[in-house]
Formats: structure tokens, sequence, C-alpha cells
């Protein structure tokens, strides 16, 4: 069988090597920081494939995560076994002060998982450092902040590979250890001089330098091909990490990003192409199957109207259009800022039905408000103070969504044609407002937006047309990217979705592009409606993993590949 696979954002044909490579695979390895530790958006990309790959590997997978945990501070996501890989247990022979506890992660596939506690692997740092820079070049001389963290964990995480393989019987040269972003790259180098014989992948989901030179505040895309990432990792002291990052590229026998946008990043500022794009997929296993979406959607815009009507003293009718955007609190790279100027740029004009727009970010939340769950207990509809805002904030000033919301203007009183209420807690089901979690949210929602400035994928706008709700992202996304490539032109009608341009350049362009994408989505009719919804759904099915997980079946066959080059000579 034939599929299109991508090579540094070529689609090329590519015989599916999946049954091959397999085969050659005893041992399938993935270490991050983010394994049973949910931090960020790695955790949906390895916990969404794990089912994929599980189905695929068997118990030949094994995530290796960082044990950060304790008795009173449990992981919810992890199940430890007495019983599992027992004969290993009693052989590892570990580094003095490196801890492991096996068992299962709590997702779909339940693959197995090690937790490593790494505390010993201080105490051998330097000398460590001092041998990655004679081996590679890396400058650990001016770390700081989490590098000796993330450093200590990785080298643990490679002393268990190496257990693993020496103590099971495995012929290395049929192990693939792949390592996810610089905080594990130390892994990877480690791996790389200790067991050459393992061939070994790197995937960076973000670029460390290109996160910073955003988070700076300094334009990336406009001035991207002027930019050297050495002079740069000098400039924002961040060389320790991008020395790393950029050696583990240069070293992995396959080195991958998620993204065409992220693999330009990549090669202007590591120097080095990414061998593949792995984009990431989805698993649509908690998507309300279609005899229970109807019922789900109408219990989250019950809620989500209920909170509103609490929070406002206004009465809001079922024809509400609700918009959404969500995310990390990144003001910038989120694309808040221009979420909330669109809105402000409609609410003051004539819309033909009542536009009610959340920002479900969390934030520095200091709990729920005690005035607002009185009225929801008591079922009143009185206005109480501040109604833009569901939780408190311990830094309510300082706070960049509540600031620009009160800067705008958003009263919610009937005055204009958008409210907009400001939600900066995790939806988890226990926030104390809506106890429901964002995904119990989503379906309820009609439309959403993801302005990203910075996002190397963009699991939230993928994540909302599975559910059929619209979206609105940019071609900053590597989601949008991956949207125009599929769809030419794009468009509500055609995926569901609309990518609007942006650029370092052209900000009160882009959200007017925003505002003119919401007017129409207000006024569309309930048949074009639901064309939007259905072909937003079709688009997602297509990013489905078990469609993308070619994309990683090519990663583990061409780092065999080139070990074998590098080590067969």
């Amino acid at each position: 069988m034939k599929k299109n696979t991508y090579l540094c954002g070529l689609k090329i044909e590519s015989q599916v090597y999946m049954d091959n490579c397999s085969q050659e695979i005893d041992l399938l390895i993935e270490t991050s920081w983010e394994v049973c530790n949910k931090i960020g958006g790695i955790y949906t990309v390895l916990s969404s494939k794990a089912k994929t790959l599980k189905d695929q590997f068997k118990d030949k997978l094994i995530f290796i995560g960082p044990d950060v945990w304790s008795e009173d501070n449990p992981s919810p996501f992890f199940t430890e076994s007495r019983t599992l890989m027992r004969r290993w247990l009693a052989n590892a022979h570990l580094p003095e002060g490196v801890d492991v506890r096996v068992g299962r992660w709590n997702i779909p596939g339940k693959p197995l998982a090690i937790l490593v506690k790494f505390d010993g692997m201080y105490a051998s740092k330097d000398e460590a450092y001092g041998r990655m820079w004679d081996l590679y070049g890396v400058d650990s001389l001016h770390a700081y902040g989490d590098y000796d963290e993330g450093c200590a964990f990785a080298r643990a995480a490679a002393a268990v590979i190496e257990s693993l393989v020496r103590n099971t019987a495995t012929d290395p040269r049929k192990v693939v250890a792949h390592f996810d972003e610089w905080t594990t790259a130390m892994g990877l180098l480690t791996l790389r001089a200790d067991m050459p014989e393992v061939a070994t992948v790197f995937t960076t989901h973000a670029t460390s330098i290109g996160r910073s030179i955003c988070g700076n505040g300094k334009p990336l895309y406009d001035y991207l091909a002027g930019y050297d990432g050495d002079q740069m990792a000098r400039e924002l002291n961040m060389e320790s990490k991008h020395s790393l990052e950029k050696a583990a590229a240069w070293n992995a026998d396959c080195f991958t990003t998620v993204s065409d946008v992220t693999a330009a990043e990549a090669a202007q500022l590591l120097g080095k192409k990414p061998d593949v794009v792995t984009p990431n997929g989805f698993e649509p296993n908690f998507v309300p199957s279609r005899n229970k979406y109807n019922a789900a959607r109408k219990a989250a815009r019950s809620a989500m109207l209920r909170v509103a009507g609490a929070l406002t003293g206004l009465d809001f009718d079922d024809d509400t259009f609700i918009i959404a955007t969500s995310g990390r609190l990144e003001y910038r790279n989120k694309g808040l800022d221009m979420f909330l100027d669109a809105m402000g740029t409609l609410k003051n004009e004539e819309m033909p039905r009542r536009v009610l727009a959340f920002v479900m970010v969390p934030a520095w939340c200091a709990g729920s408000r005690g005035d607002l769950e009185h009225e929801l207990m008591m079922g009143e509809h009185q206005r109480i103070s501040d109604p833009v805002i569901t939780h408190r904030l311990n830094n309510y000033a300082d706070d960049p969504v509540n600031r620009r919301v009160h800067e705008i203007g958003f009263a919610n009183d009937r005055a204009a044609s958008v409210d907009l209420i400001y939600v900066p807690c995790y939806l988890n089901g226990t926030d104390g407002i809506f106890n429901m979690s964002y995904y119990g949210l989503l379906p309820g929602f009609d439309a959403t937006v993801f302005a990203s400035y910075y996002e190397p994928w963009g699991y939230t706008p993928l994540e909302s047309i599975a559910f059929g709700v619209p979206t609105i992202t940019t071609t900053l996304a590597g989601f949008g990217a991956w949207i125009l490539e599929e769809w030419p032109g794009a468009g509500f009608g055609a995926c569901g979705t609309d990518v609007v341009t942006r650029t370092d350049s052209n900000y009160t362009e882009a959200v007017k592009a925003i505002a003119d994408d919401v007017r129409a989505l207000v006024s569309a009719d309930p048949t074009v409606t639901a064309l939007y919804r259905k072909k937003a759904m079709e688009a997602a099915a297509m990013a489905d993993w078990s469609k993308f997980i070619v994309f990683y079946d090519r990663t583990y066959c061409l780092a065999l590949e080139n070990r074998d080059s590098r080590t067969l000579k």
C-alpha cells in the first residue's frame, strides 16, 4: 500500500514500512517529561497516539517519564504494578539514587510506563556536563532554571534504557529510543555515546530559542531568515538549552518536528532540517457518539447560559451564539489578544443574534467566586459585581486577559451585542462554577477562535472541529498550515475551518478578518451551519492517528537505516 509521507514539508510517495519496521523493533521506548505528567500539549500528543502505537507494538512499547509524585500527591495518570517487568527490576542495577516504578499509563491503550526518580544524578552533573561538552559541544556553563532538572531526568532515563536493553537479553540493534524536547536531549546524547547500536529519534515540538524569541516580544517570522540561532541564544541567555537541543537534533538518527511551521523554524535556528514532519493526530474516543451528541450539546449550552445569567443578571435565549477561545495563558502566542480585540470590534455592532464569548484559559486562579456560587445555588439572576469573570485571581490587576477585558469596556449589561466572560481556571469538572470538563462544554459552542502567533501544531482547533464546532485559526499555526495544504483556500464550507493570514505586521487586518468570520457565522442560517459542522467533523477524521501514524512508521525506519549507516562501516 502507498501513502503520502512528508519529508521536510514535501509530500512524496513512500512505501508504508509499518509491517517491516514492527518486525525489526523489539523495544520502542519514548521518553518525555510529560509522560504521566500533564503539563501541556506534549501530553496530548503522546497520550493520544499511544493507543495506535500500542495496537501496533503491544508491550514492546514503553513510555518513560519523571517520577515527580509522592504518597501525598500521587499521579492520577499512573497505576503501579508489582508484577510487570519483575525480572528486569530484579536485575536493573541502576545508578545510585535512581529508582523506578513500573505500571500502566491510564490512557486509551494503557501502555507500559516507567516513572524514574532521578535525584541521584545531580551529584555527577559536573562530570556529565563536561563529557557533553567534550563529545558534542553542549554548553552547560550558562545553565539556569530547569536545565539541571531536565538533564538529571534525561540522563537517568538513558540509564534505564541501557539497563532495559542489557538486562532483558534484547538486541540493541532492535531498539528505537525516542526523545521529546530539550528536556530529554541529554538522555539521547548519553545513549548515543554509551550504546550506539540503539537507534535514536529526537522530536522538537517547539524550538527553545524560537519560543524565547516570541516570549521576549521579538518578531519571529518577518525576520526569521536573518536570525542566527546561536547568536540569539547568547542575546537571550539561552545558550545551554539551545546548544543541547541543537546537538540532539544533529546527532539523532532521525530528527522530527510536528509541522511545516516548526520545520522552517528548526532549519533556520538549529541549522538542521527535520528528516520527517510528524503532524499531531487526534484520538476521537472522547468525542460524544452520534446518538449522544445532541444531548451533550444541550447540556453544555444549558450550563454556560446558566452561568452567564447568574453572573450578569441577564436572560440568554437558547438561540444565543456561543463562541470561545481556550488554551494556555500565553497572551500573544495563543492569540488571546486578537480574540479579545475581534470581540471588541463586534460588541457595538448590530448583530442578528446575541453573542456570548468565553475566554477559557487557566490563570493564577484563587478559587471560584463565592457570590457566583451562591447565585447558582439559589437559581437567581441578580447581577453581581464585576460580571465578566467567574473565578478569583491572585493577580487581578496584572492578569493580561482581565486587564484587556476591562480596557475594551466589556460590561455585560445588554448595552452591547457581545457579552464576554473570562473563565481563568482549569476546567476539570470540579472548578466550583461549571463543574464540567472543557470537553464536556466544547460541544455547546457555535464557533471557536484560536488566533495563534506561535503554535507549532494546535490541538485546540483540531479538537474543536472533531466536536463539530467550526473554528478559526491562523497561518502561523501548524494545524492551520496543514489545513491549507489539504484544502487549499480552506473555508468553513470546505473543512469547517477558516485560516486567517497572520504575520508580524498585519495585526489590524487579522483582527478584522476574524471579526468578519464571526459576523458571517452568526448570520448563517441553520442549513449552512449544519453543513459547516458536518465538514468540520469530516476534516477532523482526516487527522485521526490511524492515518497520521504512518509518519512515525517512517521515522522509526529512517532511524534504523541511519543507525546502520553510522555503525556498519
